[in-house]
């Protein structure tokens, strides 16, 4: 039988933290679960590609847009369930048997969220981060597993370049479930931007698209 999983990554210039995402997938891919691993890049000038090949990814590129990569390199993948990650992200040792255990539905599961440093105000953000999954806005920095199947019948990522795991989740209503596995993610941006500015800034972000702005509007204020 084929291995049950397709495993799809954007990156745009992630060297630094592909090796350690991708480190992390060898407990799935020893459990037989790795069908193939596809990384979709949005035009990186670093040794991104190199270390995809090196690993023995499928590289898929176009223009740099996290929903319209997503949406390529998910178009590419052969497996029953998709298993998409960020690049900064690695799940924590132990997650393949919580997986194992909710292939056996049609869920979409979601990683619970850990950044890998910031004490008290990393933990702060992740448990809010949770509590918004639990009520049904997963992000894409938790990991998500999602069935082919459902993935194809809602139309896949919107070609968007901001807020795309939200417009995702809003269409998979009542069709999320939390894993018990955790998805380990960097602290680096919001390390740099503090850890009340980049929460606030993110907040106010979703709460601008759920009430309605674009997601080209959001990105280009969000990238100011």
């Amino acid at each position: 039988m084929r291995a049950p999983i397709s495993v799809v990554i954007p990156t745009l210039n992630a060297e630094a933290g592909l090796s350690n995402c991708l480190t992390a997938l060898m407990e799935g891919l020893d459990a037989g679960l790795i069908r193939e691993l596809i990384v979709t890049d949005g035009g990186s000038q670093d040794a991104t590609l190199a270390l995809a090949e090196a690993w023995g990814a499928q590289v898929v590129e176009g223009a740099a847009s996290r929903g319209g990569q997503l949406r390529r390199g998910c178009a590419k993948a052969q497996a029953d369930w998709l298993l998409v990650l960020h690049a900064d992200t690695q799940l924590a040792p132990g997650w393949t048997k919580p997986v194992i255990a909710h292939l056996e539905g049609q869920q979409v599961g979601w990683f619970k969220l850990r950044f890998d440093h910031g004490g008290f105000p990393a933990r702060f953000v992740a448990g809010w981060a949770n509590t918004r999954s639990r009520l049904g806005l997963p992000y894409g920095d938790q990991g998500m597993l999602i069935p082919q199947t459902l993935y194809r019948s809602i139309g896949g990522y919107p070609d968007q370049p901001l807020m795309e795991d939200v417009a995702l989740a809003l269409l998979l209503k009542g069709k999320l479930t939390g894993l018990d596995a955790t998805a380990v993610t960097s602290a680096d941006r919001y390390r740099r931007s503090g850890w009340i500015k980049r929460g606030a800034r993110n907040l106010w972000t979703l709460t601008r698209y759920l009430a309605g702005a674009t997601p080209a509007k959001l990105a280009a204020d969000y990238s100011k």
